[in-house]
């Protein structure tokens, strides 16, 4: 087969541009340490580190979002042991007043007292977000948590029963607040009764019922309120039927049915952690109601002490009361923090395991992209010396057949 000179010319020619070409690449490849430079390089490969990029860049934003979550979740942690702290001054505050010996004058300067406390768990309800949203007022988070309706005479919530999540990973949402109603609006009021004024009948000519012993009465009451709404008028109406006698002895019965027997002396009467007390001749009946389970938020509670710290014409009974129904709703309001910090530490412990995890998965990411499109730096230093020496090679066959002539070979 005969070549002509052009086409020794023109194959040399290829062999160098292509040789150059090869070097311009592996040189791109060892300077941008990416071994695909274009899509036309490894399409499927290109195809694939798209989708890394979309995986990884998903992944920073769930980082923005821990963080944002997570000071959320301290700030939410420090106002709640803020507050829980105040309860604890209340509480205090609550049981030097029970002190017997205390005047009105100084019952009032524990009202003043309890008042600044009030004060301060008040703007601590009213927490807002680095954004200006209220923390524990639930999807109505432009709404002021909690205020002073002067019309009702008591604190009322201004949100809802809403819970706000922040996405932090593929698939996994967590809770970045608490509603206050779920932590401070639904907490029990202290169990009684209706009203520490019995209805009598018979010889029995007046009565006062109030609780004498707490925790008595509230197994009393959770095992015998009946809460069913389409329950029969009376359903809660207890009667103490009691009949004079040497001694004395009573039945407690609801609706004609014993609940609870036994005697006693002179005129007062305990059972079911009820203490009666009584005027009468003879035999005769008392009859009370259980109060309907209530809540109660703890502002409301701390303004019912200050009342009646502030009054000086409650009854000793009344007031013993009253200081009764601030010690409970004052520890139950501490309970109900309490398990909102509980709930608070699993959801922060959750968000760093979210975060090793979005670590760990970001690394593979990574790890799996620069595998398909980066290039090995050994590998491409290898690449770049052989297409060097081809490209030599190229070049210094291209100058020798170049100069070929047939007058080369005529001696």
């Amino acid at each position: 087969m005969r070549l002509s000179q052009n086409q020794i010319f023109n194959n040399n020619l290829s062999s160098i541009l292509k040789n150059q070409q090869e070097v311009n690449k592996a040189t791109q490849q060892i300077n941008t340490q990416k071994r695909v430079q274009s899509a036309s390089d490894d399409p499927s490969a290109v195809a694939r580190a798209l989708l890394y990029d979309d995986k990884i860049q998903a992944n920073d934003q769930f980082s923005k979002n821990l963080t944002v979550l997570t000071g959320r979740l301290n700030m939410q942690e420090s106002v709640l042991e803020n507050i829980k702290t105040s309860i604890d001054a209340a509480y205090t505050k609550a049981i030097q007043a029970g002190n017997g010996g205390y005047a009105n004058v100084d019952r009032e300067a524990l009202a003043e007292e309890l008042k600044s406390i009030q004060d301060t768990i008040l703007n601590l309800t009213n927490t807002k977000t680095e954004d200006g949203k209220f923390v524990f007022s639930g999807y109505q988070d432009n709404a002021q948590t909690y205020s002073f309706d002067a019309a009702q005479g008591k604190y009322v919530y201004g949100g809802d029963q809403g819970q706000h999540s922040i996405q932090v990973a593929e698939g996994v949402k967590i809770r970045s607040s608490d509603n206050g109603f779920d932590v401070f609006e639904n907490v029990e009021k202290r169990l009684d009764v209706t009203s520490n004024v019995g209805t009598v009948g018979g010889l029995i000519t007046s009565s006062t019922v109030y609780v004498a012993e707490q925790s008595v009465f509230d197994d009393f009451h959770r095992n015998n309120y009946n809460a069913d709404p389409a329950a029969p008028a009376g359903a809660n109406t207890y009667d103490l039927v009691i009949t004079a006698g040497t001694p004395n002895t009573f039945q407690l019965e609801q609706g004609g049915t014993p609940v609870a027997t036994g005697s006693f002396e002179g005129d007062t009467v305990r059972v079911a952690g009820l203490e009666f007390k009584y005027e009468g001749t003879g035999s005769g009946t008392i009859s009370f109601d259980l109060e309907k389970p209530q809540k109660q938020n703890v502002l409301n509670t701390l303004e019912n002490l200050i009342g009646t710290l502030t009054d000086p014409n409650i009854s000793l009974e009344d007031y013993k009361q009253r200081m009764a129904d601030a010690s409970v709703g004052l520890d139950k309001a501490k309970v109900s923090i309490s398990q909102a910090q509980a709930g608070l530490g699993g959801r922060v412990n959750s968000a760093k395991l979210v975060e090793q995890s979005n670590h760990d998965l970001d690394a593979n990411n990574k790890e799996s992209k620069a595998d398909l499109i980066e290039a090995d730096f050994y590998t491409a230093i290898s690449e770049l010396t052989k297409h060097e020496t081809a490209l030599q090679a190229s070049q210094s066959t291209f100058g020798r057949l170049a100069n070929l002539s047939l007058l080369d070979f005529i001696r």
